[in-house]
């Protein structure tokens, strides 16, 4: 018979302690697996995922109905004006090439002087929706026909030549005539027939600063004080005041639908808003209001825009 002997406690314990040995450190080989899988992924560089817009950009409308369009808010972009601060109606109204009075009727302004920046304000008479020409003062240019083409003719074959022209006999030329030499004019303009205005001078003083489009939008001509100041052409008295920063005793005289005219600077004004007035007629005495010196300054505004006028004058 075989001798049994009976397990002592640390026997009997023994597989469960190796056990237990095993997962502790299996525990902490996945701790440290862990671990190091953390700092791993802390170090690494995030990647962004580029996003990409796929979607269709839309193309502008093209056609006539597209250009009708762009005619059509043009026309009602150049029919209105917003008030910015610090406008007067007088101030809009010179540079649009009309009378005050008029913008307060089509705007039905009870006050002329109550108006505020934002408003909108039309600024031509209303069914006047053609469009102005513009004065962008380049030549346009007059397109050539292409040359015909030429009848096809077989492969293989050359092209004939140009018959040379036969040359003209020489004919002796005139002696030239001896012209007496003309004063230099100013360019001439092509406006319209009812839109012409013939020019005179508004003083016959010397001329101190010349138009300039950014730093002077007339003529300054010197004189002395109480000298007469003359109407440039025929025409309407649309303003007479000192509203005007800057201007003095001013008046304006709008001539046609195109062309204005300013004196500024008077000392005195004889005539009055709505008077017909005659071109080389006596509108005020030249002063030196809101000038360093006495003058009269002169502008010329064609639908609105300053112009030099000096392209406008006749020679002295």
């Amino acid at each position: 018979m075989q001798n049994w002997r009976k397990p002592n406690r640390d026997e009997s314990n023994r597989p469960r302690l190796g056990a237990e040995r095993l997962g502790r450190t299996a525990r902490r080989v996945l701790l440290w697996t862990s671990c190091a899988l953390v700092l791993a992924a802390c170090g690494t560089t995030p990647r962004t995922v580029p996003v990409v817009d796929r979607t269709t950009p839309a193309k502008p409308p093209s056609g006539p109905a597209a250009t009708a369009g762009r005619e059509s808010s043009r026309l009602i972009d150049a029919d209105t004006y917003v008030v910015k601060r610090g406008d007067t109606l007088i101030r809009i109204a010179l540079d649009h090439g009309e009378d005050w009075r008029d913008i307060a009727q089509w705007n039905n302004l009870e006050d002329p002087n109550q108006i505020r920046p934002g408003q909108v304000l039309r600024v031509t008479r209303p069914g006047s929706t053609a469009a102005r020409p513009a004065d962008s003062g380049v030549a346009q240019a007059t397109p050539v026909p292409a040359p015909s083409q030429s009848a096809s003719r077989p492969l293989g074959t050359p092209a004939p030549e140009p018959a040379s022209p036969a040359p003209a006999p020489a004919v002796p030329a005139p002696a030239p005539a001896t012209q007496p030499t003309a004063p230099a004019t100013p360019p001439a303009r092509s406006e319209p027939a009812g839109e012409r205005v013939e020019w005179g001078w508004p003083a016959s003083g010397k001329i101190i600063e010349n138009f300039h489009e950014t730093r002077n939008k007339g003529l300054d001509i010197a004189g002395t004080p109480g000298d007469p100041v003359l109407a440039a052409g025929d025409g309407k008295v649309v303003y007479s005041g000192s509203g005007l920063r800057g201007y003095g005793q001013l008046i304006i005289i709008k001539h046609n639908n195109t062309f204005l005219s300013a004196y500024a600077h008077n000392r005195a004004m004889l005539v009055k808003e709505g008077q017909a007035v005659r071109r080389g007629q006596k509108i005020a005495e030249l002063g030196s209001t809101d000038a360093e010196s006495p003058r009269v300054h002169f502008e010329i505004r064609r639908q609105g825009r300053p112009v030099d006028p000096a392209g406008y004058l006749p020679p002295r």
